[in-house]
């Protein structure tokens, strides 16, 4: 196909595609996907090679949010039996931690559901990522805890924060039908107080709520204008007791277009299938790994996933292997970039210290996961109910196919146990 050809010459250039060519590969035929896959799997080993990097989520605090994310199972006024808890003490997270950077994983990355923190919060957390870093040698540390005050993202910083994460979720046309409690911009201005303080922007999407291509397309191109370093591509967990409960829209197909398409216009950045891909992706995770370099391992926020020890093997069957510690992630030019900001940052303007200076949902679409040990017990999905279909054509959505697990809900598991 020419459209694959330009966009593979394109995404080894750098080159930004133009919207028809990112629409196009959303529009390609199931005849093609493997043509498809193949194209953006060349992006991803000129970038990437065959690495594969881990993250770990710990929800330092889970449910009993101001915010109206339709998307999210810790929403105001949702009705999802999920565990609620506040705020972790820094030597329980760094507990929670450790199993998953046992099993493999380079980065933690630390969840607090609410709107944003307060001051006092982001004390709590530094002290939190003090005590892993402490206890973890070489460990990277995201946060990830909502809208951002000015200074707080400095602060984070100092305490040893490598990243932050805050995900667009979807276009800036189509936000307000998803959240009303905060704004698009607000959280475009989260991701850029992360930037100018030198951390790694971490920012993704949500699919599957319903958007069309053109606000698929749009966000992406509004991340790759926010320079973020890790896209997180999360795919809708449809919880129950939430107003998304019943949008099933995705196939294993579509999946593996978008995270193309998320690819080919963003060929550099760390692409990472986050939440949803075994409801989704379902068998076809391993050939998702030809155009994602990262995932995800172990269990969801609120949701069960698959067993780490299972994502380790996928990843080694497909012929991938684990990133190491000592291996930078990012591209050489992208990796000096990032030196050079925080570096600046530092600095502060005028050459001063930055301390001198002076100068939404927090779970991002629930796309993080939680602190059960890794190698884990293996989480299958229950079967559908008989009830459900039993066959449909080729394409088709199947939301029959697996249920969603609420972890923890209805046993006796305690919080990130």
């Amino acid at each position: 196909m020419d459209l694959l050809n330009t966009l593979v010459d394109k995404g080894l250039r750098r080159e930004l595609p133009t919207r028809e060519e990112a629409l196009a590969v959303l529009a390609t035929s199931d005849d093609e996907l493997l043509d498809v896959v193949a194209a953006a799997g060349k992006v991803r080993r000129q970038w990437f090679g065959r690495r594969v990097k881990l993250n770990y989520l710990v929800n330092l605090k889970s449910g009993l949010c101001p915010e109206d994310c339709s998307y999210c199972s810790q929403r105001l006024g949702s009705k999802a039996e999920i565990l609620k808890y506040t705020w972790l003490k820094p030597e329980e997270a760094s507990q929670a931690a450790a199993a998953g950077v046992a099993g493999g994983a380079k980065r933690v990355c630390l969840v607090a559901s609410g709107r944003g923190p307060t001051d006092r919060d982001v004390d709590r957390v530094g002290k939190t990522i003090e005590a892993i870093k402490e206890q973890n040698e070489g460990v990277e540390v995201c946060a990830c805890l909502g809208l951002l005050s000015d200074g707080q993202a400095e602060r984070l910083k100092d305490s040893g924060a490598d990243a932050y994460n805050h995900n667009l979720n979807t276009s800036e046309a189509t936000y307000g039908q998803i959240t009303k409690t905060h704004t698009y911009a607000d959280r475009v201005d989260t991701v850029q107080k992360a930037h100018a303080a030198g951390l790694s922007a971490c920012s993704g999407l949500i699919a599957g709520m319903g958007e069309s291509d053109e606000d698929l397309v749009d966000v992406v191109y509004s991340l790759r204008e926010l320079d973020s370093d890790s896209v997180p591509v999360n795919f809708l967990i449809p919880f129950e007791g939430t107003p998304l409960a019943k949008e099933w829209n995705l196939t294993p197909q579509r999946c593996l277009r978008i995270l193309a398409m998320v690819r080919f216009v963003c060929p550099d950045v760390e692409v990472r299938i986050a939440g949803g891909r075994e409801v989704h992706l379902r068998s076809m995770q391993p050939l998702a790994l030809n155009i994602a370099n990262s995932i995800f391992l172990g269990d969801y926020l609120t949701s069960e996933g698959q067993a780490g020890q299972a994502d380790l093997d996928m990843i080694a069957d497909a012929g991938f292997e684990v990133e190491g510690a000592g291996t930078t992630t990012l591209p050489a030019h992208r990796a000096d970039a990032l030196a050079a900001a925080r570096n600046a940052a530092a600095q502060g303007p005028c050459g001063s210290s930055a301390a001198e200076a002076g100068c939404g949902s927090a779970c991002g679409g629930c796309s993080g996961h939680g602190q059960e040990a890794v190698p884990a017990q293996a989480s299958a999905p229950e079967p559908a109910a008989a009830s459900g279909p039993a066959q449909a054509p080729a394409g088709d959505v199947r939301p029959d196919l697996v249920a969603v697990r609420r972890r923890g809900a209805g046993t006796d598991l305690a919080p990130n146990a």
